[in-house]
């Protein structure tokens, strides 16, 4: 192509309309279950419905019961925060899907690298919700063990954990837990992250030495279309699940409010990597139905026309109307599943409001791993300090 032939095509690629990334997800979007709860097969993807159909009632009804318990304990937590009970909030409204369906695809050796947002995941790990919010409270500084459920710790730097993701992987590796054919053995990591997160140079860095060494990672994006403020459509050029491809490995849009599709997509990705084929990309098309945080006003910036739109796709209402028209569930396991919600969100609240304040100088523990003299020095003038107030003076 003559130079200016091929200058005038980078023009024209720059100033062309940037491909749709509002909307239903397009033609490439993976999607078993429509927002009216109908099941579907996916054209070119038999496997995907396969694996759907190995599932059991009991199995079905266990994603219905998972998605509206951790919605009931985020909005819980939504309350107590606004009743200054939380420091802050990060919601899962409208994400419960994409969670859940991610990791009930997950084995008992796999481990996941969340966010700050991925309470699902945590619950559906085993994680006990006051953990999740005894750190939003700020009575400890992440209360639970990851080694207990293979969850690590929630990670507020944007993008950060899918380093620690990639290097995880890698360590698994050398432990020649990928590949051997066993299925209590293999192993492979899934990290989280959101549409916005994309933009991060610690994504990028992470793509590019998973898909070097060949690690056993899957990268789950959750794309809810805003990245606090600023809409997808300002993000990219391109569907995110397509930035694979730059980088050497497969991409995959999935539709992010249907929970068989994404454990379908997820399971699939998570045997792949456990097998040594290395990473691959899932962009989780869904919608943040709530705020960034607690301390975010999205009417500031979204219209509410939009979120009516995203309201009729609501994850846990198609699949309580496919488990209705399927017969696999009725107004009684409908009934059972709500008085649950309503006493863990007892549970819930009582156990937030009866969590003991830490000992001011516990701030200074766990700084480094041995004792440092800064830090000492800190914690003795600290000491000093709160001892002037002692006796009335």
């Amino acid at each position: 192509m003559p130079e200016h032939a091929a200058h005038a095509a980078a023009v024209a690629a720059l100033t062309a309309p940037v491909p749709e990334t509002i909307g239903d997800g397009g033609a490439e979007l993976v999607q078993l279950l429509t927002p009216e709860g109908e099941r579907v097969d996916h054209v070119g993807h038999p496997e995907y419905s396969a694996t759907i159909d190995e599932l059991t009632d009991d199995d079905l009804r266990g994603f219905y019961r998972d998605q509206v318990l951790i919605r009931r304990v985020d909005a819980e937590a939504t309350a107590l925060q606004r009743q200054g009970e939380l420091g802050i909030w990060a919601s899962l409204l409208g994400q419960e899907a994409a969670q859940v369906g991610s990791a009930r695809a997950l084995r008992t050796q796999d481990y996941a690298f969340p966010t700050y947002r991925e309470h699902g995941v945590a619950w559906v790990r085993g994680v006990n919700p006051l953990n999740l919010l005894g750190l939003f409270r700020g009575v400890n500084q992440g209360g639970w063990d990851p080694n207990e459920n293979n969850f690590h710790l929630y990670t507020i730097v944007i993008g950060a954990q899918t380093l620690h993701a990639v290097g995880y992987a890698m360590g698994i590796q050398h432990d020649h837990a990928v590949g051997t054919g066993e299925p209590d053995r293999d192993a492979a990591v899934i990290a989280y992250f959101g549409d916005g997160a994309t933009a991060q140079g610690d994504v990028n860095e992470s793509f590019v030495y998973a898909a070097s060494m060949k690690a056993p990672v899957v990268f789950f994006c959750q794309n809810n279309q805003w990245a606090i403020s600023q809409p997808v459509e300002k993000q990219t050029r391109i569907p995110l699940y397509q930035r694979a491809r730059g980088f050497g490995f497969p991409g995959v849009r999935v539709d992010g409010n249907d929970v068989l599709a994404v454990y379908a997509v997820t399971k699939a990705a998570m045997n792949a990597a456990r097998s040594g084929q290395g990473p691959m990309m899932i962009e989780a098309y869904t919608y943040r139905m709530g705020a960034h945080t607690t301390s975010d006003d999205p009417t500031k910036y979204r219209v509410s026309a939009d979120v009516e739109v995203w309201k009729l796709r609501d994850p846990i209402a198609r699949l309580k109307a496919y488990l209705t028209s399927s017969g696999k569930a009725d107004k009684s396991y409908f009934d059972a599943v709500d008085v649950e919600a309503d006493a863990l969100a007892v549970t819930v609240r009582e156990g937030c409001l009866s969590m003991p304040d830490p000992e001011p100088a516990s701030m200074f523990d766990n700084v480094y791993v041995d004792e440092h003299p800064l830090v000492e020095a800190e914690r003795a003038a600290f000491a000093a300090y709160t001892a002037s107030f002692e006796g009335g003076h």
